[in-house]
């Protein structure tokens, strides 16, 4: 376990690695989205 004062930066990383991981989600819909518009017949 992490100790007492190392938890409010590793909650400050889960956050930022959340973050990062729904907006790439986002990023990832979009990019397919036109790949698939642009291949589309």
């Amino acid at each position: 376990m992490a100790g007492d004062g190392d938890i409010k930066a590793h909650e400050q990383t889960y956050g930022s690695v959340m973050s990062m991981l729904k907006w790439g989600g986002v990023a990832c819909f979009f990019v397919a989205a036109v790949v698939i518009w642009l291949i589309a017949p």
